[in-house]
């Protein structure tokens, strides 16, 4: 398996978190009276906003809350209570705990700050926090946390204590940040956009983000899940959850998330090229590839997408039809859908002959279909039916520039009854000169989400069809193969790990790809120059000479590389010629021979990586070898084991792909090969977590059916 943070040890739990965000009670334990408290503002947003259910304020001296009988402790509560908020100072709540515990409380929301994120002192009260709820079966969110809010009629509970409660759609957002998550609750409210349930967990002291998604997976009130992440507690789980949830075979549920510290300076550097290209980011980039969600980087990003992805059907394909009576708006649009992935619809020819029964002459009718700044709203909404019905079509884009010849509301009212009408997505950007928020409202009423600008758009409907794709794709396989001999390379190791320093050579190295069937030359280890030139025989010339020592580690630099040795006359000299260089460089050099290797044939140079994450095990990298790596930076990252859809995706992921397919004239190399690699390269660094970072560089690729040779191989071990 791969190598991941040490999982939760404790005994499966209910995955049914409808006692919190559904309570038939609740008690909020620190209600209080005063002014500007938080005890005040979160017991008032239970009691104010329609709570269908009975909540109870408990406060040590206090003998009524804004009007509601208050209670001394949860004890005293005459009635059964499903949830208990908890907003006292830090180190009372172990104690609480318990009595809610007694009180066989079944969730727990902790506002309260005050734990781990203080120091070591507060990680030990949060342990302890931890284990009181899980010693009477008390499922919690937080501590230090904005609350939860489920805004469903049947239940509109808003247990947070900010002033945003949002209309009831299909939306659920949930944020580790409790700052972000008050931010977007007030964002989506100013974009009229409904959400299902909110919430904010803050530590994970228990409730983390797999229990909210497997949770959200089957809520039938939720059609879209919503994330902003700081880190994860188990990737494989986190992962899995996403999975069955994007892929889900009758109602798959699109996922975004906003990962926050995408910048290279959170990263850690290291010594291998797959090391210092991999950083958290990019592992973050390839595990969110993985588990299919769609990563965002901005608040604004994350609703326009959510908004088209939960009120919008999913589009069959990437074909595009855009309408509008600005020509420039026209172009820019176009070039945004292009940019993201998409394509423009080619028009039936039936639709262009009707087309040009009802535009002017002047008029634009092919894709984008222009019907010029004199457009009516009849004329507009003729474009629109005819573009729709086309069944090459898969997605509108209608846009509107204000003009005295028509209102930008009746353009919109047309569009929202058009889109009514049909089971194809149409995202609207329709302008106005005088309260482009009654637009958006009046569009968002009936479900088609709006962007100002074109551009916006397209990412929107890009999004969605990345979507699409994803959900009906097969969730892949990995391999495992049976040739592997993983004795070999627990030998191997095992006689590394005892030296000082820690070192694999280079024939160790191509010992253990070799035992896992990825292809090596020929090659042999000699301690002199007699047992070169029988290494040379055997192996049959040309030959290469390597130099072997733990203190030389970039060979080239020290002189330690000679190629296309064609006979023993220049083996020789190339040889003492070799020794006497490094000795030169590195007088104290530990030599333990020179490789005497079969010479490659020339080839396409591609680079295999790994590196290990702390929170993801090994992650796999791909692209073009040699210097280019460096250069280019023209990589693709998947974390391990690798099923066969992910090696794909890694491998045709690279900008130069065209390069191994066949370019001016070249033939396609042997993609099946590399393929291979990859995945019998997922199968060792999954076995063996001693295996911290891995280069192979180059592999070079041949033609197609040609297969490939692994020149140079490094590893570190931990």
């Amino acid at each position: 398996m791969a190598s991941t943070r040490p999982l939760d040890p404790s005994p499966p739990r209910s995955l049914s978190l409808d006692f919190i965000f559904r309570p038939r009670s609740t008690a909020v334990i620190g209600a209080s009276n005063r002014e500007g408290s938080v005890g005040r503002a979160l017991f008032a947003n239970v009691l104010m906003n329609g709570y269908t259910g009975v909540v109870y304020p408990v406060n040590n001296t206090a003998k009524s809350v804004l009007g509601v009988k208050a209670y001394e402790t949860v004890l005293q509560i005459p009635d059964e209570v499903d949830l208990a908020i908890l907003i006292i100072p830090a180190l009372a709540v172990p104690a609480v705990l318990a009595e809610c515990g007694q009180k066989k409380v079944k969730g727990a929301i902790v506002i309260s700050a005050g734990f781990k994120e203080l120091g070591p002192t507060g990680a030990q009260l949060e342990l302890a926090v931890r284990e009181r709820a899980r010693k009477y079966g008390i499922r919690l969110i937080g501590p230090n946390c904005f609350g939860i809010i489920d805004s469903s009629p049947k239940v509109r509970l808003n247990a947070t204590f900010g002033r945003a409660m949002p209309p009831f759609g299909n939306i659920a957002l949930i944020s580790q940040s409790g700052a972000v998550g008050l931010s977007a609750l007030e964002y989506a409210i100013s974009e009229e956009a409904g959400l299902s349930k909110f919430a904010s967990i803050g530590n994970k002291a228990d409730i983390n983000e797999c229990d909210l998604l497997a949770y959200l997976r089957d809520d039938p009130e939720t059609d879209v899940i919503m994330l902003y992440l700081e880190d994860l507690v188990n990737p494989p789980e986190f992962m899995r959850i996403a999975r069955e949830t994007t892929s889900h075979p009758v109602k798959p549920k699109p996922i975004l998330a906003i990962k926050a510290g995408r910048t290279s300076e959170g990263a850690k550097a290291a010594s291998s090229h797959t090391g210092a290209l991999a950083g958290s980011d990019a592992a973050y980039d390839a595990f969110f590839a993985q588990a299919r969600i769609l990563r965002v980087d901005t608040i604004n990003e994350l609703f326009a997408k959510g908004a088209a992805l939960a009120y919008q059907p999913a589009p069959k394909g990437r074909s595009v039809a855009i309408v509008t009576n600005a020509g420039g708006l026209g172009i820019m649009a176009t070039d945004a859908c292009v940019r993201n992935g998409l394509k423009l619809a080619p028009l039936a020819e039936k639709t262009k002959t009707e087309l040009k029964k009802h535009l002017p002459v002047t008029a634009s009718t092919s894709n984008p279909v222009d019907v010029i700044g004199d457009a009516d709203v009849n004329r507009y909404r003729i474009a629109l039916e005819l573009l729709m019905a086309d069944e090459n079509v898969d997605a509108l884009l209608p846009i509107w520039a204000p003009t005295l010849m028509a209102e930008s509301k009746d353009i919109a009212s047309i569009t929202a009854d058009i889109g009514a009408k049909s089971d194809k997505p149409i995202l609207a950007c329709i302008q106005s000169m005088m309260n482009p928020m009654e637009i958006r409202r009046q569009l968002m009423r009936d479900h088609i989400p709006h962007y100002q600008f074109p551009e916006n758009a397209a990412r929107a409907l890009s999004a969605m069809a990345d979507f699409s794709e994803w959900s009906r794709r097969p969730q892949g396989e990995v391999l495992n193969f049976p040739d592997a001999k993983p004795e070999v390379v627990r030998a191997i190791i095992d006689r590394a790990r005892k030296r000082n320093p820690v070192f694999i050579a280079e024939p160790e190295g191509h010992e253990i790809l070799k035992a896992y069937g990825l292809p090596v030359p020929q090659f042999r280890l000699c301690k002199n120059i007699s047992e070169a030139v029988a290494a040379a025989k055997e192996i049959g010339y040309p030959v290469v000479l390597k130099i072997v020592s733990p203190d030389v580690l970039h060979k080239t630099e020290f002189g330690g590389v000679r190629v296309n040795i064609t006979d023993e006359v220049r083996l020789k000299a190339e040889h003492a010629d070799l020794l006497a260089g490094v000795k030169a460089k590195k007088p104290d050099a530990n030599i333990w021979g020179v490789l005497v290797q079969q010479m490659a044939p020339k080839g396409t140079e591609t680079i295999l990586g790994m590196n290990r994450d702390p929170s993801f095990g090994p992650i796999l990298m791909f692209g073009l070898g040699g210097i280019l790596v460096e250069v280019l930076k023209d990589v693709t990252f998947r974390i391990a084991p690798l099923n066969d859809i992910s090696t794909d995706s890694m491998v045709y992921g690279i900008k130069a792909v065209k390069i191994l397919q066949g370019y001016r004239g070249e033939a396609p190399r042997d993609v099946a090969k590399i393929k291979e690699c990859l995945q019998r390269l997922s199968q060792l660094v999954t076995d063996f977590e001693e295996i911290n970072e891995l280069d192979i560089n180059p592999l070079l690729v041949y033609e197609q059916g040609k297969g490939a040779l692994v020149l140079d191989a490094r590893f570190l071990l931990k």
